[in-house]
C-alpha cells in the first residue's frame, strides 16, 4: 500500500494541468468519492496494526498534497481570466438591471377616489382592522339580535364574540364621531373582511372607501350633489346617476346609487345586464340613533354617509371581469397598470 501511496505522491508533485478542465478531471480522479485517495482510505482498515501509523501519516500527506495541488492549479487558471473587457467604453451610461415597479390597480383607484373628495373638503381617517363588536355593529344601529347582522358573515378573532375583523370601515367613523365635534367631513379607506365564498365577483377580503358628513342643516340634496360630483370626476363628465331606495341599519332613508354604464354609454350591454345602469355604492342619511350612540345632538345635527367597494370601481374603470386577479399578484396582470 505504501508503494501505491508513494506512486500517487510523485504523480501529484509532477502534475501540471494544461487547461482548467484538466484540473477538474484530476480532482475527480484523486479526491472524489470514487477517487484513488478515497479508495486508499477504504483499504486502510486492512493494513496490519504495526504499519497503521506509518501508512496513515503517508495517506494524510497524500490527501493534503493532492488538495493543495488542485487548489494551486485552479488559482493559476483563475488568475489568467481577464477581469474586464479592455475594449469597453466606461463613459457610456449604465443599463438598469431592475425594472421599475408599478402601483397596484387598487391603490391607483383608491388614490383617485381620495383626491376627488379631498378637493371638496373631506379629510382622510384610518383605524384598526380588528374592531370590537360595539364599534363595528352596535353603535351603527345593529344590536345583537338585529336581523341586519345576517347581512354580513363575520370573522371573529379567536372565537371571541366581542372582537371581530371589521366588516366595514364605518367603525372608523364611529371612533371619529366620539372624539370630534361636528362639523365632520371625512372619508375612511381600508381593507374589510367578510366570510364569503371566493369567486369572480366576491372575496373574503376587499377594500372600501366610506364617507361621512355631519353638520347643521345637512340634507339629502347635499348627499346627491356630492355623489354626482364624484361620479362625473371619476367616470367622466357625461356620467349620470340614479338613486334607488334601499335599506341599511345605520342610514334612514337609504339608497343605492347607479351610474350610467361606462361601457355602452347607457345603451345596454353584458356589463350592465342590458339596463344601461351599474350599481357602485350605497348611501343615505345618518340614522339619528347612530348620532345618539356617538354622543352627538341628533336634534341639532344631521348627516349623510356613503360607502363603495374599491374593487367594484376598479373593475368598472379597467373592465376587469374577475375580482380574484387583484389578489393573486400575477405580474403579467399588474404590469398593465401605471400611474403618475
Amino acid at each position: 500500500m505504501l508503494e501505491r501511496i508513494n506512486a500517487l505522491l510523485k504523480e501529484v508533485e509532477d502534475f501540471a494541468a494544461q487547461t482548467k478542465e484538466q484540473v477538474e478531471e484530476y480532482r475527480i480522479k484523486w479526491l472524489s468519492k470514487k477517487g484513488e485517495v478515497t479508495a486508499l482510505f477504504d483499504d486502510f482498515k486492512s493494513v496490519p496494526n504495526e504499519l497503521k501509523k506509518e501508512v496513515g501519516q503517508q495517506l494524510n500527506l497524500l490527501k493534503t498534497k493532492a488538495q493543495e495541488k488542485i487548489n494551486a492549479q485552479k488559482e493559476h487558471f483563475d488568475a489568467e481570466q481577464p477581469t474586464s473587457d479592455s475594449s469597453a467604453d466606461h463613459t457610456l451610461p449604465g443599463f438598469p438591471t431592475l425594472k421599475t415597479g408599478s402601483r397596484h390597480p387598487l391603490t391607483i383607484i383608491k388614490n383617485e377616489i381620495l383626491e376627488i373628495f379631498l378637493r371638496i373638503g373631506f379629510t382622510v381617517s384610518d383605524g384598526a382592522e380588528i374592531e370590537d363588536d360595539w364599534h363595528n355593529f352596535t353603535a351603527l344601529n345593529t344590536p345583537q339580535n338585529h336581523p341586519a347582522r345576517d347581512m354580513q358573515d363575520t370573522f371573529y378573532v379567536n372565537l371571541n364574540p366581542e372582537m371581530v375583523l371589521r366588516t366595514q370601515t364605518s367603525s372608523v367613523q364611529v371612533h371619529l364621531m366620539q372624539q370630534q365635534k361636528p362639523p365632520i367631513r371625512t372619508i375612511s379607506p381600508g381593507r374589510v373582511y367578510r366570510n364569503e365564498a371566493i369567486s369572480a365577483r366576491a372575496h373574503c377580503q376587499f377594500h372600501q372607501v366610506e364617507g361621512l358628513y355631519i353638520d347643521e342643516k345637512v340634507s339629502f340634496a347635499d348627499l346627491k350633489q356630492t355623489l354626482l360630483y364624484f361620479a362625473k370626476e371619476m367616470f367622466g363628465a357625461d356620467t349620470q346617476i340614479r338613486l334607488r331606495p334601499s335599506y341599511f341599519p345605520f342610514t334612514e332613508p337609504s339608497a343605492e346609487m347607479d351610474i350610467s354604464c361606462t361601457i355602452c354609454k347607457g345603451k345596454g350591454c353584458n356589463v350592465c345586464k342590458h339596463t344601461g345602469w351599474v350599481e357602485i355604492l350605497g348611501c343615505g342619511m345618518v340614522d339619528p340613533q347612530v348620532l345618539i350612540n356617538c354622543g352627538i345632538d341628533e336634534k341639532k345635527h344631521k348627516g349623510f354617509a356613503f360607502g363603495m367597494g374599491i374593487e367594484r370601481i376598479a373593475m368598472l374603470k379597467y373592465q376587469v371581469k374577475d375580482l380574484r386577479l387583484f389578489f393573486e399578484n400575477d405580474v403579467r396582470f399588474l404590469n398593465q397598470f401605471t400611474s403618475a
